[in-house]
């Protein structure tokens, strides 16, 4: 399927969703209170961008989330792509730090707020932490499981030529590895995004993570289901632009 049919065919499917949406909305096949129209969404929405949420600008709301999240993002990829490489090349620190990433990778986030509290207060630090732990441990997955799955025969071949071992990993190991690190990043961002909330429940008085919650409530159904489609919006286009970036430094991925 070209390009353009793919975008076209999603966007009509999009379409469709909202149409729906709309119609089960207006004719009232469930209860306002537990789905709005999209028209009662929007007009909550010139009211956010005018008055704000909690004296709060929604601008500000998202912007304080995606500085959270983005900063997160950065250190845990920063951090986790090399220890990630590092496993996979090397058993024994392999054997050393899996049992506790598998341990830790799995546990539910929201089970770490008041460890976070306690260790780091209620300020940024314990949201950060919350948000980078969630991503970090994904990314040291990935980054292990892509190594393992080059061929060693690769390797054996490059070492049989004379190569050293870093001309290895930056011509044999790393190019192998870069498109499945980007669709662990990719994924790991997501896994991170979703985080968000858990990690503004955390004593935050600003954040579209906070701003569902505490929207929900006061069974502000309209903010609550704004706040969704804002963070779903932003996690989609953060995704186009790692896809984006994966097409751009690894244009070899998925060519034989």
């Amino acid at each position: 399927m070209k390009m353009g049919q793919h975008i076209t065919i999603s966007v009509i499917s999009v379409g469709i969703f909202f149409a729906l949406w709309q119609i089960a909305a207006t004719r009232q096949w469930l209860d306002p209170l537990l789905l709005p129209s999209l028209t009662d969404i929007g007009l909550t929405t010139e009211e956010l961008l005018a008055d704000g949420y909690r004296q709060v600008p929604l601008w500000q709301h998202v912007a304080v989330s995606l500085a959270r999240a983005l900063s997160a993002f950065s250190v845990a990829v920063i951090l986790g792509i090399p220890l990630g490489l590092l496993m996979g090349l090397s058993e024994g620190l392999s054997a050393v730090l899996n049992p506790f990433v598998q341990f830790l990778r799995p546990l539910p986030k929201i089970a770490l707020i008041p460890l976070a509290v306690v260790w780091l207060g209620i300020g940024e630090a314990s949201k950060f932490f919350l948000i980078f732990i969630a991503t970090f441990l994904s990314v040291v997955v990935g980054a292990n499981a892509a190594v393992e799955r080059i061929g060693r025969s690769r390797i054996r071949v490059a070492q049989t030529l004379g190569a050293s071992r870093r001309q290895i990993f930056l011509r044999v190991v790393l190019p192998d590895a870069l498109p499945e690190l980007f669709t662990t990043v990719r994924l790991s961002v997501g896994i991170g995004w979703t985080s968000l909330i858990a990690a503004e429940m955390v004593a935050a008085s600003s954040g579209l993570g906070w701003m569902v919650i505490n929207a929900s409530s006061y069974l502000r159904t309209d903010i609550v289901m704004l706040g969704i489609l804002l963070l779903g919006g932003i996690g989609y286009l953060l995704d186009l632009l790692l896809l984006g970036l994966q097409r751009l430094f690894v244009p070899w991925a998925g060519k034989e």
